[in-house]
């Protein structure tokens, strides 16, 4: 057999069914000592379906699909603190730059600067407020298909007990592990 010494990967799956509960659950992991890429979430379902070239209805369908396209979980903490320095990199570097020309230019340049970082900074509020939109839209979408389809990584029978027992903590259904093919 020619896929016989494929080597596999074992993971802990659950479905959660709120979005707090999914924070809550994330930290708990990381506390645990899981690291960030060993924590994943069903991607959106547009690069689902793309990818497995079908329509699913329910995320229970891909729990244990090894081929199903997965994302990196990203706090709203962590989203924030993103944000931030890309609202800081469009105001602040500007507002710089306008400093030094100050000096340069007896002021005239500086104007025109100072008007960028102001756009910068409404671009940066605008980028925001899409990434935030775009970031719930994607959570609702796995809502309305039955929960939050979580995996975690887990290397030997230790962490894979550790890992259920959080999930087992908040996961309303699904708690379970499995073996898949690991990615080539």
């Amino acid at each position: 057999m020619a896929g016989a010494d494929r080597a596999t990967v074992r993971e802990a799956v659950a479905v959660l069914e709120e979005v707090g509960e999914l924070e809550t659950v994330v930290e708990e992991l990381r506390a645990a000592g899981f690291a960030r890429d060993e924590i994943s979430l069903l991607a959106a379902h547009e690069a689902v379906e793309r990818k497995l070239g079908r329509v699913y209805r329910r995320v229970e369908e891909l729990e244990d699909d090894s081929a199903a396209p997965r994302t990196a979980f990203v706090s709203l903490k962590e989203l924030g603190e993103r944000e931030d320095r890309v609202a800081s990199v469009l105001t602040v570097l500007p507002t710089v730059i306008a400093a030094g020309t100050v000096v340069a230019s007896a002021g005239a340049l500086a104007a025109v600067v100072v008007g960028t970082a102001v756009a910068g900074a409404t671009l940066g509020t605008a980028l925001s407020h899409f990434m935030n939109k775009r970031r719930a839209e994607w959570l609702q979408e796995q809502l309305e298909r039955g929960g939050l389809l979580l995996w975690v990584r887990t290397a030997t029978p230790e962490r894979e007990r550790r890992a259920v027992e959080v999930l087992t903590r908040h996961a309303v259904h699904d708690v379970h592990i499995h073996e898949i093919p690991a990615p080539a």
